[in-house]
């Protein structure tokens, strides 16, 4: 018996944490999340006819959200006293974001945890998101193509001197490069993710599209 219960206790401890309803500003760090956009089209964005997928369009490295982080675990959907952004603020982040439908729905899960107001975060979102250089070569491509995912992750630390490897995660999902993943502390200054965030992708052939 006594086995079952630490497998179990090991069991727990070895999966990610989180806890919806926690108390606003309570966390560690940041994880910024870019993902992208050609990838979520190809994956996702299409079956949904999303706009941002549009030919119209020529996203490329989109910020998904800036997610607050404890040192294991994350908290989610906060109790917060501030009002939430209104569809103007909302499509204000359409730019860097894709769509004001993620700007709102990443406010509601990850910015009402920050202790911001929806502006602020939204500021302090954009901030860090202009603060990381994302590279270019991405923007290059003239087809889709087969890579390692170790590929992008060092070209954003090539690009980002600032960063060290364990500051950087790079994801795959159903075949794609997802996202990239950088660790900010509150002040938005790089610093080593939790275990529970890095997930690098040890894919080889991930598939890589290009912008439209």
């Amino acid at each position: 018996m006594r086995g079952f219960t630490l497998w179990v206790l090991a069991m727990v401890l070895a999966c990610p944490v989180f806890a919806d309803g926690e108390k606003s500003g309570d966390f560690d760090y940041y994880v910024l999340s870019l993902s992208w956009s050609p990838n979520w089209c190809a994956t996702e964005g299409d079956r949904r006819d999303s706009d941002q997928c549009d030919d119209r369009h020529d996203f490329g490295w989109t910020l998904h959200g800036l997610w607050p982080q404890y040192h294991q675990g994350w908290p989610s959907f906060c109790r917060t006293p501030h009002a939430p952004p209104s569809r103007g603020m909302t499509s204000e982040m359409a730019d860097i974001m894709g769509n004001s439908g993620l700007a709102w729905h990443q406010w509601k899960k990850h910015g009402t945890c920050s202790g911001l107001t929806a502006p602020a975060y939204y500021a302090l979102s954009r901030h860090a998101y202009e603060q990381v250089n994302r590279p270019d070569v991405f923007r290059k491509l003239d087809r889709t193509v087969k890579l390692p995912a170790s590929v992008v992750e060092e070209a954003f630390l090539k690009e980002n001197p600032q960063l060290e490897p364990n500051m950087l995660t790079v994801t795959c999902k159903d075949g794609h490069i997802h996202e990239a993943r950088v660790c900010l502390s509150r002040d938005l200054t790089p610093v080593p993710c939790g275990r529970d965030v890095i997930r690098d992708c040890t894919m080889t052939d991930a598939l890589f599209t290009p912008v439209r």
